[in-house]
């Protein structure tokens, strides 16, 4: 061998060991980054490099959940929340989300095990060749990770590769934990659409006012479109923006076989129709109901030290109902299954109400069409000539002007202007100075400039109003109107607003004579009662009316016209404790005086105290707690509450049926008389007027077989009220939102509400004709068109 040869081969040698030396490195360095690579993913994992969620957080990741709330008729109130969101199952979504969706977003979702290695490769080559259109490759999985477990932000490049590793191997932790179905419908129910849209079911609802299962190819395609970037992609502010990306969506589910080209050209050219429903808790139906359903639930345990000196009352009902309303600070009663207090507004429970969404509605527009369209015009009117309108002109400009300074330091911003130290001067110069505003009007909101005393003064002339519909039978509360607009007017007239109730105490009176052998047609002396106060001074009865002064007349007679002499018998019968103490079998927790005044209805009630009594009469006896929620039940549908009707006797079907055959009268011959000739309403109805002193309240109850209802109108303020009894008496005030009410229920045919008869008892054989029907020409001898007004 040669020289030459040698070097060849001691070369090749040489070149062999090179080229496994680099052979040696190169696997060296192979393995030396899969193994970095395999412990970056088990040091990820392991949660050495950030936050990982346990394998417990994965299969129940928390989430903030709106609770919902029903109507008796399974229609959506409202929610309480702190991100408006909802869940819904994969079998409510409508196909063409899923496949806008899939389109769009994650075009292998079904293929990947949570990582898109084509995804990621396409992602690689874009940014070697400065593509801007190489898309993104973030798969489903990886942002419903981002979704779920949004920890902290990253503050440079490392911690941003960190991050990206991390939802890696959770999009991969949740392909193994959830199915496709599964993480698919959790990505929609999560993702934050805006205007108080999180996940899909509030937005179909927001945008479109549908449900999920009912979007259309093109709302779905919107809504996809919006997941790229809601508050880029923002239908409100931005809506051909939107659009665009509509259509894109639109095109990627024609490429991928979805939809075909052309359905798709002819959806492009729609416009986004959007059905926006603004989410506010002062908007939509029950609004003061739902805020009634808030605050009883999630009251606290009353303590004394937490109630005003001068509030002892509300602490005393507050007790009574923490000790027997099972719902009163139900949160707070009741536990979940890690010890946690339930929680409205994050725990997705779904409260089952009472409440008839049909009839509820009614109800609002009753209040609406009364005071709207009439009451608050005749109002109006008559304050033109007043010197301080609207306050009565019992009022002098002193008086005034305390009241106006009294109304501001019970305001809110008056409480905030004064923590900050301000002077009472400085705060007065704050109201006295105009401002930009909304305002309520009948018409609809309106902008304008004024100052908030100014702004007090205005929204004082307003009438006010406060309604409930109830079944007797049952306690449950069909319908409930707090006031004329919840935003504008919060203070809730049906549940925390007493006032004075006038007449409609009389019943109460009646009810103990009838139950001590006393019957509707018995006669009896209309001539002034005097009673001794007790002081050494006397009080004595008065009547509006001469009306059969002096004679001999039934007790029907006299309820039906609210005639207070007859009244005052009756009280001298049976001393004014029988009448509190029958009050209270009734149901009423309010403070009632065992004076000799209390038939003219000086105590100050609540409207549902006033509805759940009257129900004794419709109930043959029997008092029934109103109920206002039927049960509850937790996000996963199992039940964790329900309602118990709360009952007692409080007087035999005898003496309630001649307490309703005592309340026809009223509709038939007296004061409630305009529901015959004005309503039509010719069905059997008991009732009963009230109107307080001054005007200043209007009061209407209706009784019928199947239905209570009741009903107040007045001012906030007393001193504000009508000045003559022909517009101020609850036979105007308050009577026609019943009327109007009723008229609509009846007319509803899926309400199925019957007209029968009072049952009348097993063995009854009192003659109730008492032959007392009225001889006015003018109302063809059925109804005497008047009303009493009570004086104190």
């Amino acid at each position: 061998m040669t020289e030459s040869d040698l070097n060849k081969t001691d070369s090749k040698t040489k070149g062999s060991k090179s080229f496994k030396k680099y052979i040696i490195a190169f696997w060296a360095l192979f393995s030396t980054v899969v193994l970095g690579i395999i412990f970056l993913f088990m040091g990820v994992s392991n949660g050495n490099f950030g936050f990982m969620p346990s394998f417990e957080e994965l299969e129940n990741p928390k989430n903030s959940l709106a609770t919902e709330i029903y109507s008796a008729d399974k229609v959506l109130l409202g929610k309480f929340y702190f991100q408006n969101r909802s869940f819904i199952k994969y079998e409510d979504l409508s196909p063409d989300m899923v496949h806008a969706l899939i389109a769009t977003e994650d075009v292998r979702f079904n293929d990947h095990s949570g990582i898109d290695l084509i995804g990621l490769a396409r992602v690689a080559k874009g940014l070697v060749t400065a593509n801007k259109n190489a898309g993104g490759g973030s798969t489903l999985s990886q942002q419903l990770a981002k979704m779920l477990f949004p920890r902290e932000r990253f503050s440079n490049k490392i911690d941003m590769v960190f991050r990206k590793f991390r939802e890696w191997v959770i999009a991969v932790k949740l392909e193994r934990s959830y199915t496709k179905e599964e993480i698919l419908t959790m990505y929609l129910n999560k993702y934050d659409f805006l205007n108080l849209a999180v996940g899909i079911k509030s937005a179909a609802r927001v945008y479109f006012n549908t449900t999920p299962d009912s979007l259309s190819v093109e709302q779905s395609a919107m809504l996809v479109g919006m997941a790229k970037n809601s508050s880029y992609y923002n239908p409100l502010r931005r809506p051909e923006l939107t659009r665009d990306r509509r259509n894109t969506v639109l095109s990627q589910m024609v490429k991928y076989n979805y939809l075909d080209k052309q359905l798709s050209d002819s959806l492009k050219q729609l416009p986004l129709s959007i059905d926006y429903q603004k989410v506010d808790h002062k908007r939509g139906s029950a609004t003061y109901f739902r805020e009634y359903l808030r605050t009883t639930l999630t009251a606290k345990k009353p303590v004394r030290s937490r109630y005003p000196s001068w509030n002892k009352q509300r602490f005393i009902e507050d007790s009574l109902q923490w000790k027997n309303n099972p719902f009163f600070g139900w949160c707070h009663k009741n536990k979940k299954a890690d010890g946690e207090s339930y929680n409205i507004y994050k725990d997705g429970l779904k409260i089952y109400t009472t409440i008839d969404s049909r009839m509820q509605k009614y109800a609002e527009q009753a209040v609406k069409e009364h005071l709207g369209l009439d009451l608050q015009s005749a109002f109006d009117k008559e304050k033109e000539h007043h010197k301080n309108p609207p306050f009565s002109d019992d009022l002098d400009d002193e008086q005034v002007d305390d009241n106006l300074f009294r109304s501001m330091k019970r305001s809110e911003r008056y409480r905030v202007l004064k923590n900050k130290d301000l002077s009472i001067d400085s705060i007065k110069n704050i109201f006295a100075t105009p401002t930009k505003m909304k305002i309520f009007t009948w018409k609809g909101e309106r902008d304008t400039l004024l100052s908030p005393n100014d702004s007090m003064l205005y929204y004082k002339g307003f009438l006010r109003a406060g309604f409930m519909s109830m079944v007797p039978q049952t306690g449950e509360v069909r319908a409930y109107v707090g006031g004329p607009n919840y935003k504008h007017f919060m203070y809730d007239m049906v549940n925390l607003g007493k006032r004075q109730v006038g007449s409609i105490i009389k019943p109460f009176l009646y009810t103990v004579a009838m139950q001590e052998g006393l019957t509707p047609c018995d006669k009896v002396p209309n001539i002034p009662q005097t009673f001794d106060v007790g002081d050494g001074t006397t009080w004595t009865s008065r009547n509006s009316t001469s009306k059969k002064t002096g004679e001999m007349v039934t007790l029907k007679w006299g309820l039906a016209n609210s005639v207070n002499n007859i009244s005052g018998w009756v009280l001298k019968q049976f001393k004014p404790q029988a009448i509190v103490d029958m009050a209270k079998k009734m149901g009423v927790i309010s403070r009632i005086d065992p004076v000799p005044s209390i038939f003219l209805g000086t105590s100050e009630i609540t409207v549902r105290e006033m509805v759940g009594a009257y129900g004794t009469f419709a109930n043959k006896g029997v008092y029934i707690k109103p109920r206002f929620i039927s049960s509850i039940e937790d996000s996963k549908g199992n039940e964790i509450a329900h309602s118990i009707p709360q009952k007692h006797e409080v007087m035999s079907a005898k003496t309630a049926y001649l307490m309703t055959n005592l309340l026809q009268g009223v509709v038939k011959q007296g004061t409630g008389g305009r529901l015959r000739w004005k309503y039509k309403l010719y069905n059997p109805i008991g009732g009963k007027t009230g109107t307080t002193q001054n005007h200043s309240d209007g009061w209407f109850m209706g009784v019928t077989p199947n239905l209570v209802s009741g009903v107040w109108v007045g001012a906030e303020d007393r001193a504000i009220h009508f000045e003559g009894i022909h517009l101020g008496q609850g036979a105007n005030m308050a009577l026609p939102i019943w009327g109007l009410y009723m008229q609509k229920v009846y007319a509803d045919s899926t309400l199925n509400i019957p007209k029968g008869e009072f049952e009348k008892p097993e063995g009854f054989n009192i003659d109730l004709d008492c032959n007392t029907k009225s001889k006015n020409p003018r109302n063809k001898g059925l109804i005497d068109n008047s009303e009493e007004e009570d004086f104190f």
